[in-house]
């Protein structure tokens, strides 16, 4: 029987990388192979799963006060397709994937080092708010500096549990899988589908975070004081189910984000371990 504190270990201590790994387990990644592994995961990630996280955005901002402008994901890709053509679910990319490279390189970098770390985690999220206020507000153009800063607590909670929930869940399921034999190799296939679990995990643990988030990012974001006046007049005005609006497009989309980002981290990971030498 695996011992807990063997499962538990990665994310419980520190490891030191100049130091040789342990008998029975798996030698820790270089970390500058997983920054460049994880950049480079995350580059080609978003740009594949961007529409769906297009579509997300655009149903999380429409309130149902307004009234609501889309009656679906179908209908708004339809609509967004008739106004702007099949570039227009594109925009807002360069935004996001300026932030996109590091957020993966850094979050990559963490589970190298020790599973996570909350203080790398949320100085991401600072780093990310002006990004994700720039794609979630396209006149941007009318905010000041600190207005780019706009949903800095809920983005900071936001991808600081994103970070935690899918690097535990990742890390567990591959601990589980290898047993005893921490160098056991996983095929690329069964890391996509741990990293669709681990995503589907931080949907369903964090997506009215993520709701808050965007409505304090958009154009109408003057409404709210703070991040909790926020929530409150999400649920006063529109009731519990609203902060999950834009689930189904964010679960297509961050499972697939998850999956394809652990599965070309590894693979770049194997190809920089024949080409750059560390050990």
């Amino acid at each position: 029987m695996q011992d807990k504190g063997a499962f538990f270990s990665p994310f419980c201590r520190p490891r030191c990388l100049a130091a040789a790994a342990p008998a029975g387990r798996a030698k820790l990644t270089h970390p500058g192979k997983a920054i460049l592994a994880g950049g480079i995961a995350g580059g080609i990630e978003i740009c594949i799963t961007f529409p769906t996280e297009y579509v997300k955005t655009q149903l999380q901002l429409d309130e149902k006060a307004n009234p609501p402008k889309y009656r679906g994901i179908g209908d708004c890709v339809k609509q967004t397709v008739q106004s702007h053509g099949v570039k227009g679910l594109y925009r807002g990319l360069s935004s996001l994937l300026y932030g996109s490279i590091p957020k993966s390189a850094i979050g990559q970098l963490c589970l190298s080092l020790l599973w996570t770390d909350s203080s790398l985690t949320a100085g991401v999220g600072q780093k990310m708010c002006p990004i994700l206020t720039i794609k979630c507000s396209p006149h941007v153009k009318r905010l000041r500096l600190r207005g780019t800063y706009q949903g800095l607590t809920a983005t900071v909670l936001k991808q600081g549990s994103n970070q935690a929930i899918r690097f535990f869940v990742m890390t567990s399921l591959k601990n589980w899988y290898k047993g005893d034999d921490q160098n056991k190799t996983i095929n690329p296939i069964i890391t996509g589908a741990f990293g669709a679990i681990a995503g589907a995990a931080s949907v369903f643990g964090n997506t009215p975070l993520d709701v808050i988030k965007t409505r304090m990012q958009g154009l109408e974001a003057h409404k709210y004081k703070s991040t909790l006046d926020c929530a409150l007049k999400i649920l006063k005005h529109e009731g519990l189910a609203a902060f999950y609006k834009g689930t189904v497009p964010r679960l297509g989309r961050v499972c697939l984000d998850v999956a394809i980002v652990f599965i070309i981290y590894e693979e770049v990971v194997k190809v920089l371990n024949t080409v750059w030498k560390t050990d």
